[in-house]
């Protein structure tokens, strides 16, 4: 297949899909996306890290769509992070989203950690390693001009986020890869070949790399910062069909800019757009919303992208990241029959996250509080030295690390909102009864909470 060809795959929405995994027995413990280069023991669950609370001596995971609650102790637990061991306090600075892998031992129903592993830096010769500067370079010139091809290793649900631009997907699986890559990858073995994967802690990239050289290849190398350094310095892309399936279709929260001239834009548009010719830019950036916030932003025009990187471009400048233009335009969404919307578009961006699972969010939670049903109650799961300056009327404590053992005090016939100080161990304790069939939500925000049961409640 020509590199022409397989640069128009990640474009049209139909790059290849990893081999499926067979769905293992019972709750999962390891997300689908690791199970390409790890494997986790039935003492071990492995995940991305999303917080730590010292007060409950609670863990919380993420493994795929479930969360894992483990307890721990500060004294006895052992802490590595890419090999080296670390003091338990560290891992209050852990970052949000690293992959890690907790070790446990089991007693009635409740899981202790005993050892915790955060994934360090893949190790790779120094050599076979190129950068982001090499790697703007060549897309700068396009695949034929450069001479390259660049393979993006993920599998295809992180694609559908966005991909470097002339990108192909060769997805790396334990099994499977070579005969994808035979398919996918040029068959002059000496082709300068670049494949990146989610940055510098994962394996797939490397993976792919021992791989073709095994197959013969003698000029591949790793970008691997990869995707996550990518969007913080330039532009991608995304295929208009994994705009509409990945983030339309599914309601993902995303900020869409039409960037053609108003005349086109009056005649249709994608769904939700937000018109912003490449002229309207600097003035539409003070009303996007906060860069720590993190919107994804896409970029479409008529179809030849021009105006779209130009707006694109500018975005990345002012220091957003996440942006990609959408290949195709309107012209390529509007010939694959998706929806077309009529009328006046938006003129103003507006980004609102999705909230968390359960997290009533901080309006419905003071409404709640100053006048609560006979159907609900408030749980505060905070100690109980917090709680005595000062506790919401009508509330039960139970603090979160007692919750399990005193989950018989609580109604199954009502609804149960919990809440602490700052919403981690409020999340924990939703996660617990949810599992254990509660009809339970939380509120994620600062509380401040005096001793007549007046609070301040602050997003955070």
């Amino acid at each position: 297949m020509k590199v022409r060809t397989l640069v128009l795959l990640i474009a049209a929405g139909l790059a290849p899909a990893a081999l499926a995994q067979a769905p293992s027995a019972g709750r999962a413990n390891i997300p689908k996306f690791c199970t390409n280069c790890h494997k986790a023991g039935a003492d071990e669950v492995m995940g991305n890290f999303e917080n730590v609370a010292f007060k409950s001596q609670s863990i919380q995971l993420r493994v795929d769509g479930a969360t894992e609650i483990v307890k721990f102790d500060p004294k006895a637990i052992a802490v590595f992070e890419g090999g080296d061991p670390k003091p338990a306090e560290a891992l209050r600075d852990m970052r949000k989203g690293h992959e890690s892998k907790i070790a446990f031992v089991e007693k009635d129903g409740v899981k202790t950690a005993t050892r915790i592993w955060f994934k360090g830096p893949i190790k790779i010769a120094p050599e076979k390693l190129v950068k982001y500067d090499d790697v703007a370079a060549l897309v700068a010139m396009g695949p034929e001009a450069g001479k390259y091809v660049l393979v993006d290793s993920r599998p295809l649900p992180r694609v559908q986020e966005g991909t470097i631009p002339t990108a192909i997907n060769v997805p790396f699986t334990t099994k499977g890869f070579d005969a994808l890559a035979a398919k996918m990858l040029p068959a002059d073995k000496a082709t300068r070949i670049v494949f990146f994967c989610q940055g510098i802690t994962c394996m797939l990239s490397p993976n792919s790399l021992r791989r073709a050289e095994a197959l013969g290849y003698t000029n591949a190398r790793v970008y691997r910062e990869g995707w996550p350094e990518w969007t913080q310095k330039s532009v991608g892309v995304l295929a208009g069909a994994h705009l509409k399936a990945a983030w339309i279709d599914k309601g993902i929260p995303h900020v869409l800019i039409d960037a053609r001239p108003a005349a086109e834009v009056a005649q249709g548009f994608i769904p939700g757009a937000v018109a912003i010719a490449p002229g309207q830019v600097k003035a539409a950036l003070a009303g996007f919303p906060a860069k720590e916030k993190k919107a994804p932003i896409m970029v479409y025009d008529g179809g030849d992208g021009k105006a779209a990187m130009a707006v694109a471009s500018a975005i990345t400048g002012a220091g957003y990241p996440f942006v990609t233009v959408v290949t195709g335009g309107f012209e390529g969404w509007k010939g694959a029959g998706y929806a077309v919307a009529t009328g006046a578009p938006a003129t103003k961006v507006a980004f609102v996250p999705r909230p968390r699972p359960g997290d009533i969010g901080i309006d419905a939670f003071r409404a709640l509080a100053a006048k609560t049903p006979a159907d609900t109650l408030i749980l505060d799961v905070r100690n109980s030295d917090e709680a005595n300056a000062g506790m919401i009327k009508g509330a039960k404590l139970i603090p979160d690390e007692e919750l399990l053992a005193r989950v018989a005090e609580l109604p199954k016939d009502k609804r149960i909102v919990a809440h602490c100080s700052t919403g981690v161990r409020a999340e924990m304790a939703y996660h617990k009864l949810k599992e254990r069939g509660f009809n339970v939500a939380f509120v994620k925000g600062d509380i401040e909470i005096a001793k007549d049961g007046s609070f301040t409640i602050e997003p955070n």
